[in-house]
């Protein structure tokens, strides 16, 4: 149970408190949820020394998910990816260890259903980390000197992905989801794009953009009873992040659904 992202000024002195220094924050919702879905990864390549940084501040126990770069979802398409991968990979994700849960692709609003685009790239993502570990050594020269192609441990890599044309919407892809074992993000766009509920993976992944406004609105104490019985009758282990940050309701709404099912932090 967590956010998306973790630095947003309008939460200081909001949600953070008042004096609490920028470079404490993730230290501080750290203990009172128990998991972050790190968004920078979708805008740049960050650096081993930030996943490094992240994993030192967190408790045992903490899971990071890690969202793909949009230069493979939303320049490249998920086609001709082999170097962007690398160069993800390459870019500092081992460093969390045990705390790497899944890595989530988000797919542009005007990108459709291609089952062969899908298939093949699903084909092209690893499933450990020490898989990952080696498609990392095929990063191009944009990372020479800043790579990390070592991994601590080697666990089970899973991936999530989150679609938002409404071509998706049948059978052909849910079914392709489950054979190639991507879990299918179960995503509250406040209605701009489909919801999705099938179970396609042995756990769930589901984000919380804003119940009536995109990125806005919070979520009520009958919306959070909603989505708490949701997540109960799933009954998987559940990745679920609030992403309504504009207004600073996303720490506060995690923290009252984390109540409702009974969730502790790491």
């Amino acid at each position: 149970m967590g956010i998306s992202g973790w630095r947003y000024p309008p939460w200081r002195k909001v949600y953070y408190p008042e004096g609490l220094p920028q470079r404490a924050e993730l230290e501080y919702v750290s203990r009172r949820l128990n998991s972050i879905e790190l968004n920078g990864s979708f805008y740049s390549l960050q650096r081993p020394s930030s996943y490094q940084r992240w994993y030192d501040e967190t408790p045992d126990g903490f899971v990071f998910s890690v969202k793909g770069p949009r230069f493979v979802t939303h320049m490249k398409k998920l086609a001709d990816v082999d170097a962007p991968l690398a160069n993800f990979f390459a870019s500092g994700v081992l460093a969390l260890g045990n705390k790497l849960g899944p890595v989530l692709w988000q797919l542009p609003p005007t990108l459709g259903y291609d089952a062969e685009r899908c298939a093949n790239f699903f084909d092209s993502l690893p499933r450990t980390t020490a898989a990952a570990a080696e498609v990392a050594r095929g990063h191009d020269e944009r990372m020479e000197g800043r790579a990390l192609l070592e991994c601590a441990v080697d666990i089970p890599l899973k991936h999530a992905i989150e679609v938002r044309h409404t071509s998706f919407e049948n059978k052909e892809f849910v079914e392709l989801l489950r054979e190639h074992d991507i879990a299918l993000v179960c995503a509250d766009t406040a209605g701009k794009w489909p919801m999705f509920d099938d179970v396609t993976s042995d756990f769930v992944y589901v984000r919380l953009h804003g119940a009536d406004e995109l990125y806005v609105s919070g979520y009520d104490d009958e919306a959070l009873d909603h989505w708490a019985a949701k997540i109960r009758a799933w009954n998987h282990k559940s990745f679920i992040y609030f992403d309504n940050d504009a207004k600073v309701r996303a720490p506060f709404d995690a923290e009252g659904l984390a109540r409702r099912l009974k969730i502790t932090s790491a």
